[in-house]
């Protein structure tokens, strides 16, 4: 992977950790490369394109080809030190002439998804190449013609390399993108672990949701509390929102586009920590706090024998088994605790907000009531 020139590599120096490129990014480099080669018969190789913010990276190609009135440059995507489901995957580019006048035309090769749901930023039967990777193609599409005296009027079709499988893994299906993956990037560098297709992938959720009429969306840490709020509520797949550890990226996006009902759901230990004040519920980012389960135990009646039992616990669950042992409610202490945090996050927005704390096998071990916004 090419060096990036100053930007988020130079931020990100002091992390030790590498950053990638979008699949936008290794498209635009794959259709001007493509582009190219149509207009003078040669491929460049490597390509440099500009990026969002100014970084002019340099992309090997994987794969070319020039044939009758078309071209195909291919760029294999390098997430850098990134855990993205899409590192290694080929991003190909097929670009051909069309008549004066026509613009550009994107289309959706294999492995690229289509558009069927409404409330993305794409319209219902477009293929899944989003507005900045489209933005950035056309305007390298127009510096390569105007190169040649002649016109940017190309038909830019994105491929990805088994990427309908590789969706699978990702949001798409439940988006309404189908048939293959998205090509995304606001910048063009993926930041390791900034986790920004994730969070971009709730917001996108939130929107297709309100686009359906759901009114009632939840949000929940995985598979089990999905289920869960299935059983209690009755929720459609396109409601549930894959939060993740990402409470803090669900509430603020809700506060900014209300919903009438929100629910978290997630498991016992996760949930302490939404309790506790904090929006990134990861592991490496915050810790189950033993010494405020302690206060809410006293808070539900423990004595101060149970209560420093609790701030000893090994473990999260630990700690909830000791107060269901001795009667104490701790599940729903946190889940109103939880509650509370999130209201408050919400900042008075028109939301009622709930909270569900599941076990490892997605039992119910704490719940609060339906709570509305802060005054």
């Amino acid at each position: 992977m090419a060096e990036v020139s100053g930007g988020r590599s130079a931020q990100l120096k002091h992390t030790g950790l590498r950053p990638g490129w979008t699949t936008g990014a290794c498209a635009t480099a794959a259709a001007t490369a493509a582009w190219t080669a149509l207009l003078s018969g040669e491929f460049p190789d490597p390509v440099t394109v500009t990026l969002p913010k100014g970084q002019t990276p340099s992309f090997a190609l994987a794969v070319e080809e020039l044939g009758d009135g078309r071209a195909m440059a291919g760029v294999v995507k390098d997430a850098g030190d990134d855990p993205d489901v899409t590192h290694g995957a080929l991003v190909r580019v097929t670009v051909r002439r069309l008549a004066a006048g026509s613009g550009v035309v994107f289309r959706a090769g294999p492995g690229v998804g289509t558009v069927t749901r409404p409330g993305l930023p794409l319209e219902v039967g477009e293929p899944a190449v989003n507005p900045v990777p489209r933005r950035m193609m056309r305007e390298h599409i127009a510096r390569v013609a105007e190169h040649h005296n002649t016109g940017a009027d190309a038909e830019i079709t994105v491929s990805v390399d088994h990427g309908e499988e590789i969706a699978r893994s990702t949001w798409n299906p439940r988006l309404g993108i189908l048939g293959g993956l998205s090509i995304l990037g606001t910048t063009g560098v993926v930041v390791p672990y900034s986790c920004s297709a994730w969070i971009d992938s709730i917001r996108r959720g939130v929107d297709v949701a309100r686009a359906a009429g759901r009114t009632h969306l939840a949000g929940c840490t995985g598979s089990t509390s999905e289920r869960t709020v299935v059983a209690e509520h009755g929720l459609p797949e396109d409601a549930l929102l894959d939060m993740g550890d990402f409470a803090g990226a669900v509430l603020k996006y809700v506060r900014r586009h209300p919903v009438d009902r929100l629910t978290i759901c997630g498991g016992f230990a996760k949930l302490s920590k939404l309790a506790a004040g904090h929006l990134d519920l990861h592991s490496a980012r915050s810790q189950v706090d033993k010494g405020f389960l302690a206060g809410l135990a006293r808070q539900g009646g423990a004595g101060e024998a149970l209560a420093a039992e609790v701030a000893e616990a090994n473990t999260g669950l630990a700690a909830l088994q000791l107060c269901r042992a001795a009667g104490i409610p701790l599940g729903d202490l946190v889940a109103v605790a939880a509650r509370d945090q999130a209201r408050a996050v919400l900042r008075g927005a028109p939301v009622t907000v709930d909270v569900i704390c599941i076990d490892r096998a997605g039992g119910v071990v704490g719940r609060s009531a339906a709570g509305g916004p802060l005054r």
